[in-house]
C-alpha cells in the first residue's frame, strides 16, 4: 500500500502567491488613488474659500466694480494660493459679472467661482 503524499504542489502555491500579489498591488493602488483624491479635495475647498472671501469683500464694498482683471492672493491651511479677478460687462449696464480664478502656488488652476454684482 502506497500512501499518496497530501498538500499543494508547487505550482499552486506558485499561482496562489500571484493571484495575492495582483490583489495587493491593485490595494495599494487604490489606496494611493485616495490618498492624491483627499489632497486635492483639500486644495480645491481652501481655494474656494479664497475665491468666497474675494467675491464677498466685493460685495461689503458695495461699489460698482470696473472691467478688467485684478491680481490677488490668499494663504488658507498653511498654503499660498494666487488668483484673478476678471470683471466683465452684461449685456444689462447696471450688472457686472466677476469670476474669481484661484490658481495654486505653482500656477496649477484650481477653481472658478462666479458672481453678478449690481450697481448700487
Amino acid at each position: 500500500m502506497t500512501r499518496r503524499a497530501r498538500g499543494f504542489t508547487l505550482l499552486e502555491v506558485l499561482v496562489a502567491l500571484a493571484v495575492v500579489a495582483i490583489a495587493l498591488g491593485a490595494g495599494l493602488r487604490a489606496a494611493g488613488a485616495l490618498t492624491d483624491n483627499a489632497e486635492r479635495l483639500s486644495e480645491v475647498i481652501a481655494a474656494q474659500w479664497c475665491a468666497d472671501n474675494q467675491l464677498t469683500a466685493l460685495r461689503l464694498a458695495r461699489a460698482f466694480p470696473g472691467v478688467g482683471d485684478a491680481d490677488f492672493s490668499c494663504e488658507q491651511l498653511g498654503r499660498a494660493y494666487t488668483g484673478v479677478l476678471v470683471t466683465r460687462p452684461t449685456p444689462n449696464p447696471g450688472f457686472r459679472r466677476v469670476d474669481a480664478v484661484v490658481s495654486s502656488e505653482e500656477g496649477r488652476p484650481l477653481l472658478t467661482l462666479s458672481t453678478v454684482l449690481s450697481r448700487p
